[in-house]
This record gives structure tokens, C-alpha cells and sequence, in this order.
């Protein structure tokens, strides 16, 4: 369970109120209550969430009222390199009437404040841009923009730290990196600190590769992947409370599915367990195990006889288990009895395969146990129905309005794409629109001005500009994991 709110210091670019947020965000991450979810802030902005469960609403409000304020430091002053190529270039000066050197130089101009990491790992949200500069985002965001570059957005300019999608009008390359996993301390820039751009020439600095976090040699190896299937990944519940860094959320798409799977074999609730998505791998076990499938569109096949979603089953050292596509839905979750073990990055082994930090399974990786645990085979859960149209409780968003509500309920959609980052859906236009980034939430419907709704799941950029009318009932989510392109979305009122 999930819930989160708003608490708005100010409108648009203030210094002070951004201040207010980060003191707050501060004071709340150094010592979390019990089960707050993450706190992200923005600009003027921060956003709660929390687990209602172990949180109340009520007790967080309490706390908010007079909390411990941390002194929110001034930052260091960073100088970027920027080399001028890029792709909007001579679009901006064409669409601001001024020259090329013209724009460079105003772009150069401003000792810009960091306000914000967000979007992706360590994306820097930066102002004021120089008023002659302030262009809209683009109607759409492109699918791919490369990494390193250098973009602005009305007031703000950022530096997409890795190939991502996006919306800025982008301006060139920068020439130092941003963020790297790899390092000691994977993100150069933080809020509250001032960056100056420099024009210069040289190389592009290298995409990060993926920081490892699956062990060489697990101390009790278990299964053996003989050929990956289309995106195998090692989840537990999530990354939280790190939405300040930009970092993705991730988990699994579906946690009831995984649930399920989990306490099938007698796991905690946020386990790690294997996610599949839409062809499943080949898995050899190299020692006895107990282990269970739940989800959808997918059944298992050990030495020729099915495993279907629901139950544990013994998994006989040396033999292969393999996933045939069977029914609707994309993915499946494979449990097994002690949990996989992996490396956690700031508190999850769940990948964030946008920010370079683990992978999708590959031919030879072993897996191993977390830890040796006897259980038995043969518990079923009968799972819940997957609709043939996924049919979901819609709740009023951040920039909600009528108009935009109600063009939401009157569907229905068509799933145009579909990944851990969102769905994008073909259907009715819906009014949208654009403004300063703020945090977004999970099942956030963001509407461009394209009009193009885009729901946001687990993968999603922590902060965002388009505007948010509604968000899906966190209890539909596990629907929005098991969507495939082409199926049918309706929305609802609660």
C-alpha cells in the first residue's frame, strides 16, 4: 500500500522556499519515520510517501508540524565544460531570433543554482535560465536523447546524464560526467550548489558500464542460466527513500504477483525473486530446491511437465526449467525457497537499468541463496483474474482538472508502448500541458501537450514537467505490470 501529498513552499523559482525543502526533506531522511516511502523535493515542492499501514497520515502530518531542521549548506561552485552541438541548436536561435554564439553566450552567462537531482540518477535541475532562452519542452518527449547532453526548458537547464527519453531542447554536450555509479561518490552535482558552463572542445566522456550486483561466486548457488530470456531481473520490493538522487523506484511491475510467489515457497514479503517478461529463460538448479511461479502469460515446463502460476514445487538438482507463453498478461515471478542473494545498492538489489546500476540476466550467470530454507512443495494460492481489459480506478493528480478527468473516463485507450518505465496510451486527447518540474508520482497519468497520456511505473524519472490530471489507484497497479502493447485500458472513477 501507498499514498502520498504535495507540500508546495512557493510558486515557481525561489531560492528560499526551495531552502524550506530541502531542510524538510533533510531533517525527515536523517532519521525516517517507520514506514515512510521516500521524500522527494523539488523547486518549490516536496513530495511524501508513505505505507498508510505502518505510517498513518494523521502521524506523519504530526511530525511535519515541528520537525528537527537541518542546516541546508551553500554548495561548491562547479565549473562544466559544454561543447555547443547540440541537436536544438539552431532551432533555439532560430525560435528566439538571436544567433548562434548569441544563444551560447547567454546560456554561459548565468551562475545557476542546482535546485534539484531528478528525472534520472543524478540529473541536475538548474536555474534561471536567461529569459531570451525560455523556449516550452518539446509537444512530445523524444524516445532517446543521448547522454551528456546539455538542455534547457523554459527557466531551467539540465545535463542528461545517460541516454534517456526527454522533452528539453538540447543545446550540446557537456564534458564532464555527471553521474557514475562507479565511483565513491556517483553524483557530482547536489542541491544547493552553483554550476557555471564553459564553452571547450574535447572527447564525450564514456557511458558508464552497469555496476554489478550480482556476485561472481554466490556462496550457495542455486540456479544456472542456460540461455536469458527477453528481461530477466533480479527484484525485491524497491528502492526507497533515494528519489532524491533521481534513482528509479524498480521493484517488481507486478508485487501482488510477487507476493504471491514469495509466500508460496514461506518468504518475506520483499524477498528477491526472479522477474520475467514475455519469453522466460532456460534455469538449470544446481542443487534441490522449492520453488513457485505466479503471474501471468507464462507457465513453466520442468522435464516436460507444466508448472502452472500458483503453486511450489520441488526443483530437482540438474534439471532445466523452462517458460512457455501461455494465456494474457507479460510477466511471471520466480520464487524460490531462501531468496536470491545479490548486492544492494543504497538499500535494494533491484536493478535501475537506466542509471547503469545491475543487469538483465545472462547465459552463464549463476544465482545464488541468501540462505538455506526447508520448506515444502505443494502450497497453491488460486490468483486474482487478469481482465481482457484492464479496467482501472483513477484518482485526481497534481494538475488535476475537469476537462482533463473526464477525457481520461471516457476512453477507452489502446497500449501503444509498455515497459518498466510506463505505459503510452492511443486513445481520446486528453488536455495536457507543461510546467516547472516537480516530483512524480508512481501510476502518475502524465499528459504532454501532445495530448498522449503516459502512466508511470516503477521505472519512472522521479521528477518531471508534464502536467499529472490524475494517478491510478495504487490498488490497480499490479494490473498496469502485466500490460502488453495493444491491450485495451479503461479508467474509472473510485
Amino acid at each position: 500500500m501507498l499514498e502520498g501529498f504535495y507540500l508546495r513552499f512557493g510558486e515557481g523559482i525561489s531560492e528560499a522556499g526551495n531552502r524550506e525543502v530541502l531542510a524538510l526533506a533533510l531533517a525527515l531522511l536523517a532519521n525516517p519515520p517507520h514506514g515512510l516511502l521516500d521524500a522527494v523535493p523539488a523547486y518549490g515542492t516536496l513530495y511524501l510517501e508513505y505505507d498508510p499501514r505502518r505510517l498513518p497520515r494523521a502521524r506523519l502530518l504530526r511530525l511535519l508540524k515541528a520537525p528537527p531542521r537541518e542546516e541546508v549548506e551553500e554548495g561548491r561552485v562547479v565549473e562544466i565544460p559544454v561543447r555547443y552541438d547540440g541537436e536544438d541548436l539552431p532551432e533555439v536561435a532560430l525560435r528566439t531570433g538571436l544567433s548562434l554564439e548569441a544563444v551560447k553566450a547567454l546560456h554561459q552567462e548565468p551562475l545557476y543554482r542546482v535546485y534539484a537531482l531528478g528525472f534520472t540518477p543524478g540529473f541536475p535541475f538548474m536555474a534561471p535560465v536567461a529569459e531570451a532562452l525560455r523556449l516550452p519542452r518539446r509537444p512530445h518527449p523524444r524516445p532517446k536523447v543521448p547522454a551528456h547532453s546539455v538542455a534547457v526548458a523554459g527557466v531551467q537547464t539540465g545535463i542528461y546524464p545517460l541516454p534517456s527519453p526527454g522533452g528539453w531542447n538540447l543545446l550540446g554536450t557537456a564534458l564532464l560526467a555527471v553521474y557514475d555509479p562507479h565511483r565513491a561518490e556517483p553524483f557530482l552535482l547536489r542541491p544547493g550548489d552553483r554550476v557555471r558552463f564553459r564553452e571547450a572542445e574535447g572527447p564525450t566522456p564514456e557511458e558508464p558500464s552497469p555496476l554489478e550486483l550480482l556476485p561472481q561466486k554466490p556462496r550457495l548457488p542455486a540456479i544456472r542460466v542456460e540461455e536469458p530470456g527477453l528481461l530477466d531481473l533480479v527484484v525485491d520490493e524497491g528502492r526507497f527513500l533515494a528519489g532524491r538522487f533521481g534513482l528509479a523506484r524498480s521493484g517488481p511491475l507486478d508485487p501482488y504477483s510477487a507476493q504471491v510467489a514469495n509466500r508460496l515457497v514461506g518468504n518475506p514479503e520483499g524477498a528477491p525473486l526472479l522477474e520475467i517478461a514475455y519469453k522466460g529463460p532456460v534455469l538449470t538448479a544446481l542443487r534441490p530446491l522449492v520453488a513457485a511461479l505466479a503471474g501471468y502469460g507464462l507457465v513453466g515446463l520442468l522435464e516436460g511437465e507444466e508448472v502452472a502460476p500458483g503453486r511450489s514445487f520441488f526443483w530437482p538438482e540438474g534439471k532445466a526449467l523452462r517458460f512457455l507463453p501461455k494465456g494474457q498478461g507479460v510477466r511471471g515471478y520466480l520464487a524460490v525457497a531462501g531468496g536470491l542473494h545479490a548486492t544492494p545498492f543504497l538499500g535494494s538489489v533491484s536493478p535501475d537499468l537506466r542509471g547503469r546500476i545491475g543487469r538483465p540476466l545472462g547465459a552463464g550467470d549463476v544465482l545464488g541463496l541468501q540462505e538455506e530454507r526447508p520448506v515444502r512443495p505443494g502450497l497453491a494460492f488460486p490468483l486474482r483474474p487478469l481482465p481482457q481489459v484492464l479496467t482501472l480506478r483513477l484518482l485526481p493528480g497534481p494538475q488535476h482538472t475537469r476537462e482533463a478527468f473526464l477525457a481520461l473516463l471516457k476512453g477507452p485507450f489502446r497500449v501503444a508502448r509498455a515497459d518498466r518505465m510506463g505505459l503510452e496510451l492511443e486513445g481520446p486527447e486528453v488536455p495536457g500541458g507543461e510546467g516547472l518540474s516537480e516530483p512524480t508520482p508512481l501510476g502518475g497519468v502524465q499528459v504532454p501537450p501532445s495530448g498522449r497520456p503516459l502512466v508511470l511505473l516503477a521505472d519512472k524519472g522521479s521528477l518531471g514537467g508534464y502536467a499529472k490530471p490524475a494517478i491510478v489507484d495504487p490498488r490497480d497497479l499490479w494490473l498496469l505490470g502485466q500490460a502488453w502493447p495493444g491491450v485495451w485500458v479503461r479508467f474509472r472513477a473510485p
